[in-house]
């Protein structure tokens, strides 16, 4: 070995056994003085305190803190002056391990290399009136110029590593309504002192009890373990505390945090950013508040999420800014009532939407970029969707969708069965939320449906090709570029509903739909659905009374609204019926269709028609005012089935007929009158008329004319009155003038039993009178000779027999 190295390992092992031996020394000296060393670690620690800092007993050790010395120190309790007021202890430690660096030591200072605390309790209060116990440290004095020493020749104590295992610690500040608190199973720290301040790299396993900005509204990390390793740094010149963390966890999500926290104002300042990049729904609502929370769990996402979240704010204020933004790509949203599949968005919530107007739920919005998704089978878009004041929060977006209408059947299934066709949707919608559920939206936009085939299931209506746009304007409703088609019948219609946003909701029975209506040609047998009472849907899915639900109240407004038409049609078929520049007034209500002002060209002249047709569940009434101007009455009788008559029917009728009635009666769901069913006036102008084949007359004729020809009675006028009272027709008295007869006629004609007609019949031939012009000369011929008084009457059988009039006076 070279004599160099030699002498230099002698100095080396020199230098350490008097450093052994000073050590040695100082624990002999610290044994011996443990009460002086006690009062001077205490009588330091007490320098920057406005309190009192007791140490129950400390322990020495030589190698568990060599180089330095450790001292263990028992029960070491840190109270403010008032602290018999409040009760609050700033720390209640029951072991505090402090390791000394010695060479300090020998210069009459303590710099702690290590210190250690268990179990034990840190507890920063602040009382209603802003009295914390945190006065306990006095403010940092002015910093003296190096050459100058303080009064006391001492120095403040600077700290190494440090570890606190088993603590509690809270910071509970009644004025501002704020509880944090943590129990800290192990954080382990390590000091370092640049110039500038310090920096300190901690690793922790803390279980977060109480996370309350305002513990009026609940905790943030209630019951939460937040464990992995921070870095934090101190800067005296701005007094700026720096955080970030590395590998860190809460819960069993991995978090990003990046926090700072600005001391040197007279209430400290936070500012924490929180990345989660991928994080369950579920587990990232059980970190926030509860009022927050329970909002939140009424919702759900199937896959994990990307979010990020800022808080922001004071120890010493009230509730902290809190910005959350999230990313969410292909899920599955379950919403109150039902899920959106296929779901994309960008979404952002904001409790300061308005400057100056602090954070709260009224302050508070939700914004929802880029949203598309399929809500039942319908696929949508919300390019911006907003949820504005969370305390009576309101929704606003921009909706769009495109499908085939089909989709519709999920939704729409109790009103409507599409089969083939389109859908284009663009509205702009605003609405209560109530519920968790869009209530009432109000819309303005487009909705348009193209080639569509459907069944209108309430009436059982088939329509094909069918096309319409609806557009909504401010309150209004507008609908354009209307066709439908059922069977042969086409329709184009234009329509408009003023109000119809305010009706729709709150009185849909006040809603009417203005239609203006053509059509080349219309077959009423398509349309008999309209005379069967509305089907209802299911008790269970019926709404009860209005809703605030869009597709709820839909059933109730085509149920209780009401529509007004004015058509022009140029030809209308009915069975046998045919009209044609038809021109009509309708108005449908809930319970029936009123006609107003129809005028039909039908079998040579026309018809002019008002009433109404009341549905019911069994049987459809209706009232009705015509006037019939010299129509061909064989052809209009066969139109309308005989009205219901057996006896006589259209082929035993001609001539030209006009008429005016006020009638009521009932007809059924397939356009049937209901026999015996009709009641009211029929006042009969024929003209030119015949009656042929009558077999009543051709009976009497048998009797009492077997020379006449009473097959082929010519009927130049007459003139009738009835009075229509269900199976029975009441006959007025009439003279009856014919090529073959002439008779007065008066009495019952019934449809079963009780027919009881007086005819007053004149042998006299009229033909005889052919020549004679005048009316009064006519008229005293009309009896002269004999007159037959007969009576027809019905047997027990129901069949009509002829016989003398015994009653005749």
């Amino acid at each position: 070995m070279p004599k160099w190295l030699k002498i230099v390992l002698k100095v080396v092992a020199g230098i350490i056994l008097l450093f052994v031996l000073l050590s040695v020394g100082l624990l002999i000296y610290i044994n011996t003085n443990k009460g002086k060393v006690l009062t001077l670690i205490t009588s330091t620690l007490n320098k920057n305190l406005d309190g009192k800092l007791t140490i129950g007993d400390m322990e020495t050790t030589f190698f568990k803190g060599f180089p330095g010395i450790s001292v263990t120190l028992k029960n070491v309790l840190i109270k403010d002056k008032r602290w018999p007021e409040h009760r609050h202890t700033l720390l209640d430690a029951k072991d505090f391990d402090v390791s000394i660096n010695t060479a300090s030591l020998l210069r009459g200072t303590i710099r702690i290399s290590n210190i250690d605390i268990s179990n034990a309790a840190i507890d920063l209060y602040k009382d209603s009136t802003g009295y914390s116990n945190t006065s306990v440290f006095k403010k940092k004095k002015q910093q003296q110029p190096k050459t100058e020493q303080s009064d006391d020749g001492g120095s403040s104590a600077e700290f190494g590593k440090f570890t606190l295992k088993k603590v509690s610690f809270a910071v509970n500040n009644q004025k501002n309504n704020k509880l944090f608190q943590f129990y800290i199973n192990q954080l382990a720290g390590k000091m370092n002192y640049p110039d500038t301040g310090w920096r300190a790299d901690l690793q922790l396993n803390v279980l977060t009890k109480s996370l309350a900005f305002n513990t009026l509204k609940g905790t943030f990390l209630k019951d939460k373990t937040i464990a992995g390793q921070m870095i934090a740094g101190y800067n005296e010149d701005n007094g700026k505390i720096n955080v970030t963390s590395k590998n860190l966890t809460i819960g069993q999500d991995p978090f990003q945090i990046n926090a700072s926290f600005i001391t040197a104002k007279k209430e400290t300042e936070f500012k924490i950013l929180v990345i989660a990049n991928e994080i369950t729904w579920r587990n990232a609502s059980a970190l926030l508040a509860e009022n927050i929370r329970i909002t939140l769990d009424k919702f759900n996402l199937t896959k994990p999420i990307k979010i990020n979240a800022k808080i922001a704010g004071s120890f010493g204020g009230g509730d902290p800014l809190l910005h959350v933004t999230g990313n969410i790509r292909n899920n599955t949203l379950s919403i109150p009532g039902g899920k959106i599949d296929s779901c994309s968005f960008d979404a952002e919530f904001n409790n300061h939407a308005a400057a100056n107007k602090g954070y709260d739920d009224e302050n508070s919005t939700i914004r929802l970029f880029r949203f598309s998704g399929r809500y039942n089978h319908l696929p949508f878009v919300i390019d911006t969707g907003s949820i504005i004041n969370l305390k009576k929060p309101i929704a606003t977006g921009n909706f769009q969708a495109k499908f085939p209408l089909a989709n519709l059947n999920y939704t729409f299934g109790d009103v409507a069965k599409f089969t083939r066709g389109t859908a284009n949707v663009k509205l702009r919608y605003k609405a209560d939320v109530v519920n968790y559920r869009l209530n009432k939206p109000v819309i303005a936009g487009l909705i348009s449906f193209k080639d569509a085939d459907a069944v209108y299931l309430p009436r059982n209506l088939a329509f094909k090709n069918t096309s319409l746009s609806l557009n909504f304007i401010k309150d209004d409703l507008i609908l354009n570029n209307i066709r439908l088609q059922s069977g042969h019948s086409v329709v184009t219609m234009e329509g408009r509903v003023n109000n119809f946003l305010n009706l729709y909701y709150n009185a849909p029975e006040k809603i009417l739909l203005t239609w203006n209506i053509k059509s080349p040609e219309l077959r009423l047998n398509e349309f008999l659905g309209f005379l069967a009472a509305r089907r209802r849907v299911k008790a269970s899915a019926a709404p009860r009374g209005n809703s605030g639900n869009v597709v709820d109240q839909l059933s109730n407004v085509l149920d209780k609204g009401n529509a007004e038409m004015h058509m022009e049609v140029a030809k209308v078929y009915y069975r046998k019926f045919l009209a044609t520049d038809v021109k009509a007034d309708l108005i449908t209500t809930s319970d029936g269709v009123i006609l107003k002002n129809v005028g039909v060209k039908h079998a040579g002249g026309s018809l002019q028609l008002n009433g109404r047709v009341t549905q019911g569940d069994a049987l459809n009434r209706f009232a009705l005012n015509t006037t019939v101007l010299n129509v061909n009455i064989r052809e209009f009788f066969q139109s309308f089935s005989n009205f219901g008559l057996s006896t006589p029917t259209y082929e035993n009728l001609k001539g030209f007929l006009s008429a005016k009635t006020s009638i009521t009666g009932g007809v059924t769901d397939k356009g049937d009158l209901v026999p015996r069913s009709i009641n009211g006036t029929v006042n009969v102008s024929l003209r030119n008329g015949a009656l042929l084949n009558y077999e009543p007359l051709i009976k009497v004729g048998k009797f009492a004319f077997p020379f006449r020809d009473l097959k082929n009675i010519e009927i130049p006028k007459l003139d009738a009155h009835f009075d229509v009272r269900g199976e029975k027709i009441f006959i007025r008295p009439m003279q009856f003038s014919s090529s073959v007869l002439n008779a007065d006629i008066a009495g019952v004609y019934a449809l079963t039993k009780g027919t009881d007609i007086a005819l007053d019949i004149p042998l006299r031939n009229p033909k005889k009178d052919e020549d004679i012009t005048d009316k009064e000369e006519l008229q005293k011929r009309r009896f002269k000779g004999i007159v037959l008084h007969l009576a027809a009457r019905d047997d027990e059988s129901g069949k009509i027999k002829i016989g003398w009039n015994k009653d005749h006076k």
